[in-house]
């Protein structure tokens, strides 16, 4: 009887850690936890997105023409705000 009871308590304790575990991977997968200082020339961006909701900051990634590059950067900031404005443009023409 002893031995029953260990065993299930065993499997319900293994159970509810994976579920525990498992939870842990399922997260953002882009997010920005630093700016890129810089301004960039609006030439270079190819298109944008934003970070997603459940990132500690807020942010706005740039993929650049050349090589695909995300770049982080401050969505806040003016010259950010122009370029994404910029493209959004460029891309309805």
């Amino acid at each position: 009887m002893k031995a029953t009871s260990v065993f299930l308590l065993c499997i319900l304790g293994a159970a509810l850690l994976s579920t525990v575990l498992c939870q842990n991977g399922i997260g953002p997968d882009n997010c920005c936890f630093k700016f890129y200082p810089r301004r960039v020339k609006r030439d270079l961006i190819r298109s944008y997105n934003f970070t997603d909701h459940r990132c500690p900051k807020a942010g706005a990634i740039f993929v650049t023409v050349k090589n695909n590059q995300n770049i982080c950067v401050d969505p806040s900031l003016a010259w950010v705000e122009n370029t994404m404005k910029y493209l959004d443009e460029k891309n309805l023409q």
